[in-house]
């Protein structure tokens, strides 16, 4: 939300730098993300001043060159080459001094120097409007009127606007600070517990009057409920126009575009007061008549931005007595707006369900400056007050006169809350007690109504634009925030309570992994739930009757739940690559969504991806990209430090993946691992090959749960390490090779390990050579030569006999 500090002041009128304030609003709850600098003339004029043409010859070198002297005011008169067609001698004219910095309408800067045009010096530059940022005219230079003094500066003629604007990260239930009165409303409150005594100044409104019953539009309200409150008047013999430099600069300091001095009235009032209003062209209300009321289901609509949209059949509708006008409190219709030709309007004030506003907004994606208010709920009981300023303020810029009485259909009042504030309990909640006379302050401050005093506490009238203020809580925070959060002190003890959880919680195994995976260099990546449903058809293993829809969707790229963690991946990854960074180790931590018949199902994931090289690149070590293998050891090493070692590994059946391994424990799927499919990675413009695995998180915690940590003591006495050269038909694994030795030696065989794998010349056809080692130990003596080599001649013979392998 952008407020602006000029607007601000006119309610309270406070003489601090806007820094000073801008810290006071953030105390305030109200916090403050930036101040910017806003002038109605970019450069505000800065080094233009008034001159005067003195001579105005002929360029001698140059047809449409003109040579002037221009006498400024400061000592001897200017030469400066000028091309306008109109400069003549005797003109009062808008100087750019030498230094002096302009703008381009694109708002790019360059600055005035010293130079020659064709062989003649120009100390300055004659402006012509389009230059100055007045205008948009560049026919020739702008020529001010002969009154005004040589030497004085132009921006002071035209009275250019400096302001700051405020830039107000505004938490949504602050409905009632959505508007400078509101802002300004809390600042006076801020100011009082600094001892500064601030008047409110409001627009006054008792000049306003019916002027005849000339025009008068009959209003129904259909469902009370949607619009609890509807007003609204007809104002007559208006100008449609460009607004006033003034209100133009107010609304451009906020970052609106002014339209015309109707529509402007109507935006000024909305951001001046929190309330929405909406101008019709009378003349284009059918049988004279406003209705507010819900269509039936499918009714085509067209708004102002020329979409036709179909509205639900709880969309409230500001209709006359034939078609639908307005989308109420949101959008208007295309053909019942403001245009150069209105000479008639029907301006509307009303207080909509907050809650119907809000819905209607969604289903239309349509966010709107009256929607973000109505939706979080404006003051009830300003609406008449805003209708009559609006017309005011109308009549100030666009002429007219009130041809309508003042239309208020308020059937049934919006209450103002009743809370109870006990002390006690104040004092419980803020650390400290605030004394009853600074409570008593602060609360009147903000409007809120004290109805009785006691002892204990007090008993309160909340005003009904304070929707976010009806619990004694709600009270207490009030008074903590004026009072000042920083002005609590803090106390010398801290005291904590020690939570008793399992090992095994799931926060616990994530930080172990977490801190595991990036002290391996692992960066952890954090993607949307959110995903686009055409991610599902890149493999078989999803399907879409299983995805989980939202109702209401921002965008078709974020209108279903993910079923895979790998895409979301797969996009962080080509982003990484489109920036020059290829070489990728991440990891995420989420959940992946389903919809079945009868249920829906989330489960947990752990997902590592890599890609690229294994580290970057140097001059002692070759390059060494990222492997299967290489992969599969940072899994396992993950699954022993979580005491997962009795794995079973299969074959993957997930055509995600070009080739991989299932990790299992039991019947369980741990980790499923691989390559993934080519087609998948080509779809994100990813060329380089990509390594994927996806942890069942749900499975890994749960089999962890059962696992009890053994422990023994180090070994005292030697190991003794043989090796086998094998060779062995290339059908055989390394996995069968180990199950074997494990099983003919069960208690001195410590550890199975590959170290050399070779196929190709030298070896028959369909053969490879294994070079595997053997490392034997015995807790409770040293080992003989002769009892391992009885082990070694067992290991020998058993694995020839049953996998067929002969020593090389």
């Amino acid at each position: 939300m952008k407020i602006s500090y000029n607007w601000l002041k006119q309610f309270v009128n406070i003489n601090w730098t806007p820094e000073e304030t801008g810290e006071l609003l953030t105390d305030l709850g109200l916090e403050v993300e930036g101040i910017q600098k806003f002038q109605s003339v970019k450069g505000g004029l800065e080094g233009i001043v008034v001159g005067e043409v003195i001579t105005c010859v002929q360029h001698p070198n140059a047809d449409r060159l003109k040579l002037t002297t221009v006498d400024i005011g400061a000592g001897a008169p200017l030469q400066i080459v000028c091309g306008a067609p109109n400069v003549a001698a005797g003109q009062k004219v808008p100087v750019a001094t030498i230094g002096t910095t302009l703008y381009t309408d694109k708002g790019e800067a360059w600055t005035i120097k010293k130079g020659k045009i064709r062989g003649e010096e120009s100390h300055g530059m004659i402006c012509a409007e389009d230059e100055l940022g007045l205008g948009s005219s560049h026919e020739g230079i702008l020529v001010l009127n002969d009154s005004v003094k040589v030497g004085s500066l132009v921006a002071d003629l035209y009275e250019v606007e400096n302001d700051h604007v405020f830039e107000i990260g505004l938490t949504p239930n602050r409905a009632d600070a959505m508007s400078h009165f509101g802002t300004a409303r809390d600042l006076k409150a801020g100011l009082l517990q600094k001892e500064i005594h601030m008047e409110m100044i409001t627009p006054s409104v008792s000049s306003f009057r019916v002027d005849n019953n000339m025009l008068k539009i009959d209003v129904e309200v259909e469902d009370k409920e949607l619009a609890p409150r509807y007003c609204g008047l007809t104002i007559s013999d208006v100008k449609v126009g460009p607004s006033p430099a003034w209100l133009q600069n107010r609304l451009k300091a906020i970052g609106l575009t002014p339209k015309n001095n109707i529509i402007d009235a109507t935006n000024y009032v909305l951001h001046e007061l929190g309330q929405p209003l909406h101008a019709f062209d009378a003349n284009k209300i059918e049988g004279h008549k406003v209705i507010v009321k819900t269509l039936p289901k499918g009714t085509k609509f067209k708004t102002l931005d020329g979409i036709e949209r179909e509205l639900h059949e709880e969309d409230l509708m500001i209709c006359d007595s034939t078609k639908p006008m307005c989308i109420a409190g949101i959008f208007g219709g295309e053909f019942s707006g403001v245009t150069e030709h209105t000479t008639t309007i029907f301006l509307e004030s009303a207080y909509f369900n907050p809650v119907s506003i809000r819905k209607t907004a969604k289903r239309h994606a349509l966010n709107t400056d009256a929607s973000f208010r109505f939706e979080r709920g404006v003051d009830p009981n300003i609406t008449e007050y805003a209708l009559k300023r609006t017309a005011l303020l109308i009549q100030e810029v666009a002429g007219g006169i009130v041809t309508s009485n003042l239309v208020d259909l308020y059937p049934k009042k919006i209450e103002d809350f009743q809370v109870r504030l006990s002390f006690e309990n104040a004092q419980k909640l803020i650390g400290e007690e605030i004394p009853k006379d600074v409570i008593k302050s602060i609360l009147m401050s903000l409007d809120i109504k004290i109805n009785n005093v006691t002892e204990t506490g007090l008993g309160l009238t909340v005003p009904a634009y304070r929707n976010d203020v009806i619990r004694e809580a709600d009270i207490i925070e009030e008074i903590l925030r004026v009072y000042g959060y920083n002005n609590i002190n803090t106390t010398d003890k801290l005291n904590a309570s020690i939570s008793n959880t399992s090992r095994f919680e799931d926060f616990k195994l994530q930080n172990i992994v977490g801190n595991q995976l990036a002290a391996l260099g692992f960066y952890e990546i954090l993607s949307n739930s959110l995903t686009t449903p055409e991610y599902v058809k890149l493999t078989d293993s999803l399907s879409e009757d299983h995805n989980v829809e939202m109702l209401n969707p921002l965008s078709n790229d974020l209108s279903v739940m993910r079923q895979s963690l790998l895409f979301s991946g797969l996009e962080a990854i080509s982003r990484n690559i489109n920036r020059r960074r290829s070489d990728l180790k991440l990891f995420e931590f989420g959940k992946s969504y389903h919809s079945y018949t009868d249920k829906r199902i989330e489960n947990k994931h752990l997902t590592l991806f890599l890609t690229g090289k294994k580290q970057a690149e140097r001059w002692n070590s070759a390059e060494q990209p990222t492997d299967f293998f290489y992969m599969k050891g940072i899994i396992t090493a993950i699954l022993e430090r979580l005491g997962l070692t009795k794995i079973k590994v299969g074959p993957i059946q997930n055509d995600a993946f070009s080739e991989g391994i299932n990790f299992m424990s039991g019947k369980k799927t741990i980790v499923e691992f691989g390559v993934v499919n080519k087609k998948i990675i080509k779809h994100f413009d990813i060329s380089q090959e990509v390594l994927f695995a996806d942890f069942n998180w749900d499975n890994v915690i749960e089999i962890a749960k059962h696992n009890n940590v053994n422990f023994k003591e180090l070994a005292k006495y030697p190991s003794i390490r043989r090796d086998f050269a094998l060779l062995l038909d290339n059908a055989v694994t390394f996995e069968e090779i180990d199950t074997m030795a494990n099983q003919t030696e069960k208690r001195l065989l410590k550890e199975v390990d590959l170290f050399d794998v070779y196929q190709g010349k030298n070896l028959p056809e369909g053969k490879k050579s294994y070079a595997v080692s053997f490392k034997f130990q015995d807790e409770h003596s040293t080992l003989t030569d002769k009892q391992v080599d009885k082990i070694m001649s067992k290991l020998q013979s058993n694995f020839k006999e049953k996998l067929g392998a002969e020593l090389r």
